[in-house]
């Protein structure tokens, strides 16, 4: 099927479907989705490194196996008018088809991919993301700095000894540094701020030349980032703090190689490392224990931020932890694959939040997972989850305003921090969701991915069919798709005892034709929707 896109039928409120149980509102007992894996691989495309993990799993822990890393400074690869340019993206697309090459074999769900900052700002992130994918093998989701530093944090969280008190763990990127604190696992407040290594080597220290002038400008734009979140951080505290990632461990190595801090980043170590930087006034000159040359270039954007950063927090020393995001990503996969996925635990948030419906987000979300399942498309796991969530979510936008509820529901699940969610993810969500009723005109731009407009079809008539919002019997009923459009079999006896119900569904049909797309309710015999239904 080229296109589908949906609009629920204002009309009738006669229709009713049947009570399965495949599925459950507060998404607590969602059905089993995929099997457990032995090994798990994750893959971060980061604004500097890309980074391949592969970790086996035991007793509920990760254990690394393998790991690649491969300097792509996709960060630095930016032309003037905010795109990648093309030699940038060859060398990343180099790099992910050696990683493709080692996860070969790897069924899909044992294996996450995430972009950050650079793929999040970058003008032509689809065009690229759609050549990565073919070069891993495996989706590539571009996650938002929040999402970021909750996977940050969870990394970190595993890769350090349990620790009873607040932890503030800062991670400097290529081109975002986020701030999360949390206790254990859990994390309490997250941030991300568009600044990173490469980036503010690049905007401050253009070429590699380094002199004082150059610095301060560097940590005062960095201080002035900071400014958003420092108050609150401060007042909810920490006892005590890590980074993690890149920056964090060579500045880290170098102030202990060189004798200027025991254990971890001080402030008095990186003063002096400051000092021998302007003294070089070239990077690229640059030679001391602990500095690797991949790094010399992104070194003074990198200390620039870290000295606004423990100056504006008031941190005395800084641990540095072995975790980091790629971590995190493997463990959230395996939360995924061991059922307890992030995205159940946001979804029952937001219906508890949303004040939603229960009974009401049941009764749609049965009847469209079995409508999805009539209509025979072969559709991922994933998908699949993607229906379940847009059903229990369909009316959190009726606690703004009951007309065009479904705006706001979109709305809000395009713009909200949703942990576990990528962009992309929410984006789909928020476009199902929207699409559940009213015109379907709205949605002429999306794209011709037809396991999309399969679940439109499935929320919109289960929404449509329980406008009544209550547990009237319907009759059997089934449903089918082919490349002109779908088809929906019903009791010929019960439309004729129905013509609210049935004036409704031939202005549903209307709003399909107007996209191009067929959508014909056939009135059978009462034996013949029986049979069709228990085939299905």
């Amino acid at each position: 099927m080229a296109r589908v896109a949906s609009r629920t039928a204002g009309a009738a409120g006669a229709f009713a479907a049947p009570r399965t149980r495949c599925y459950v509102a507060p998404v607590e007992r969602l059905p089993s989705r995929v099997l457990r894996y032995d090994t798990l691989a994750a893959v971060d495309l980061g604004s500097n490194s890309f980074h391949l993990q592969i970790g086996r799993v035991v007793d509920e822990q990760i254990y690394l196996l393998d790991s690649l890393r491969e300097p792509v400074r996709l960060g630095g690869g930016f032309t003037r008018d905010g795109r990648i340019d093309r030699a940038t993206q060859q060398r990343a697309l180099e790099a992910l088809g050696r990683f493709g090459e080692r996860l070969r074999g790897f069924p899909r769900a044992a294996v996450r991919a995430v972009g950050t900052n650079a793929l999040r700002v970058a003008k032509n992130s689809d065009q690229f993301i759609a050549e990565a994918r073919q070069a891993l093998g495996f989706p590539i989701e571009v996650i938002f700095g929040r999402e970021e530093a909750r996977l940050i944090h969870l990394g970190v969280s595993h890769s350090l000894p349990s620790w009873p008190d607040r932890r503030l763990v800062i991670d400097i990127g290529g081109g975002s540094t986020e701030f999360i604190i949390g206790t254990g696992y859990v994390p309490e407040r997250m941030e991300s701020l568009e600044m990173g290594s490469v980036t503010w080597s690049q905007r401050f220290f253009p070429d590699g030349r380094i002199d004082k002038s150059a610095f301060k400008r560097a940590e005062v734009a960095a201080a002035n980032a900071l400014q958003r979140i420092v108050k609150d951080y401060r007042r909810t505290g920490w006892a005590e703090a890590v980074g993690s990632s890149g920056t964090a461990k060579t500045l880290a190595a170098i102030l202990e190689a060189n004798g200027w801090s025991e254990r971890g980043i001080t402030p008095e170590g990186l003063e002096r490392l400051r000092s021998q930087l302007i003294r070089s006034g070239d990077a690229s000159d640059l030679k001391m224990p602990g500095l690797r040359d991949e790094r010399l270039a992104i070194l003074p954007g990198g200390l620039a931020i870290m000295s606004a950063i423990l100056d504006d927090l008031k941190i005395d020393r800084l641990g540095v932890a072995d975790g980091a995001l790629r971590q995190g990503v493997l463990y959230d996969l395996l939360g995924r694959v061991s059922h307890r996925d992030m995205r159940e635990a946001t979804v029952r948030e937001f219906m508890r939040r949303y004040h939603v419906d229960a009974a009401q987000a049941e009764r749609v979300g049965t009847l469209a997972t079995r409508i999805h399942a009539d209509l025979g498309a072969e559709s991922a796991e994933q998908d699949q989850l993607l229906l379940q969530f847009a059903a229990a979510l369909h009316e959190i936008g009726i606690t703004i305003a009951h007309a065009g509820y479904h705006k706001h529901s979109a709305y809000i699940l395009s713009q909200a921090d949703m942990p576990g969610f990528s962009r992309d993810e929410q984006a789909r969500l928020a476009n199902v969701v929207l699409a559940h009723r009213g015109r379907l005109s709205k949605l002429e731009a999306l794209t011709a991915r037809s396991e999309d407009w399969s679940l439109i079809f499935a929320l919109r008539l289960a929404a449509l069919f329980y406008l009544s919002r209550g547990d009237i019997a319907a009759p059997p009923l089934s449903c089918r798709a082919n490349e002109t459009g779908f088809t929906l079999s019903l009791p010929r006896a019960w439309l004729e005892e129905h013509p609210l119900s049935e004036a409704a569904l031939d202005g549903e049909a209307e709003e399909w034709r107007a996209l191009g797309i067929r959508f014909d309710v056939r009135g059978v015999s009462e034996e013949r929707a029986r049979v069709l239904s228990q085939g299905a």
